[in-house]
């Protein structure tokens, strides 16, 4: 490859790598939290355990346990998220939409626990959604692609000498070998 291919490359490199640094910045951490989810609970709140692993409260039960607990903010169903149903646990774990998390004995319809969930933040952060819809599409899907580029080049890069030794010394010996005959 001549000197200005390489040089060409060394500059998308370059700029590339400045044009995705925060995006990337925050990919990679956001990621790294959410490696260890299930072992930090300020990222998301641990599993309890049940009395039954038979369910037996009703829906009006779970809306009723979940209107008790104030951080939650619940009035109507329209103030949860999504419901998590862990029958092997016996508990069913209420997400509210503004984050907080309630797990509920599904047989006692006893709060177990309720925690902050941050692990749903995180992830849209990672995504880029939580900035905005178009994020996701046209700021940390280049950059995906952006540092696909980037890994190319790094390794075309970083074995461009080791190729260039490899060379010189087929080189070299074929010299040697020519001398001899000669």
């Amino acid at each position: 490859m001549s000197w200005h291919a390489r040089r060409d490359l060394r500059k998308v490199h370059r700029w590339g790598g400045a044009l995705i640094a925060l995006p990337f910045l925050i990919v990679l951490v956001t990621g790294l939290i959410l490696q260890v989810k299930k072992q930090v609970d300020w990222v998301q709140p641990p599993s309890t355990q049940g009395v039954s692993t038979i369910p037996s409260i009703s829906f009006d039960e779970i809306l009723l346990a979940s209107k008790g607990v104030p951080e939650a903010e619940i009035s109507t169903w329209d103030d949860i998220d999504r419901l998590d149903v862990r029958p092997d646990q016996g508990i069913v774990k209420v997400r509210a939409a503004n984050r907080w998390e309630i797990q509920i004995d599904t047989e006692t319809s006893e709060v177990l626990q309720v925690a902050y969930r941050r692990s749903e933040l995180l992830e849209s952060l990672h995504d880029g959604s939580w900035f905005h819809d178009s994020a996701k599409l046209w700021v940390f899907l280049p950059s995906g692609i952006v540092v696909t580029v980037l890994w190319i080049t790094g390794i075309y890069l970083f074995s461009i000498p080791y190729f260039a030794k490899r060379k010189n010394r087929k080189r070299r010996e074929k010299r040697k070998k020519n001398a001899k005959i000669k």
